[in-house]
């Protein structure tokens, strides 16, 4: 994967980014369609995008969050802008984004939340509905880390951003 570029490519296959200054990092590449009970009781799933069948599932959602542009599924969703590698460049519209998700998920609705490797963004969404739950940041990055996959929340960045969340206790 090339972080300047965003391009992604597997093992088997030639560099899809030419530019060799450019970092070019591995990924261990695992499937995450995982059920997360929040803190608060509800509960949500945590995806990835499985480019050879994204949107099979045993039980179809009742709505997604992704955070990926990659998403098209054939149910009722929404998008947040959400770079990978980095932080929504708008705190405020992620805020909303999972206070409806948080809702929804309260109601006894199928919800999920992804983006596309399922651990950078997805993770530190996570977190911040645990903060939303009133854990504090530290307390959350390790939570999402120890009960959900140890890749979630990647970037210093990110931990940074769920520090601040706005609207946590």
């Amino acid at each position: 994967m090339c972080a300047r570029s965003g391009q992604h490519w597997y093992a088997d296959q030639q560099a899809l980014c030419p530019e060799s200054a450019h970092p070019h990092q591995r990924f261990e590449v695992h499937m995450h369609r995982d059920l997360f009970e929040l803190p608060a009781g509800a509960t949500v799933t945590a995806v990835s995008f499985d480019p050879d069948d994204p949107y099979g599932r045993v039980t179809v959602p009742d709505f997604g969050l992704y955070l990926d542009d990659r998403w098209a599924p054939p149910w009722l969703h929404e998008h947040v802008p959400w770079p990978d590698f980095a932080v929504p460049a708008d705190p405020a519209a992620l805020l909303t984004a999972l206070q409806d998700l948080m809702r929804r998920a309260r109601l006894g609705q199928v919800v999920e939340v992804g983006c596309f490797g399922g651990h950078g963004r997805t993770g530190t969404a996570l977190a911040c509905l645990a903060r939303l739950t009133g854990q504090s940041p530290r307390a959350a990055v390790a939570w999402i880390r120890s009960t959900y996959c140890d890749q979630a929340v990647e970037t210093h960045e990110q931990v940074d951003f769920v520090a601040c969340f706005p609207g946590a206790g």
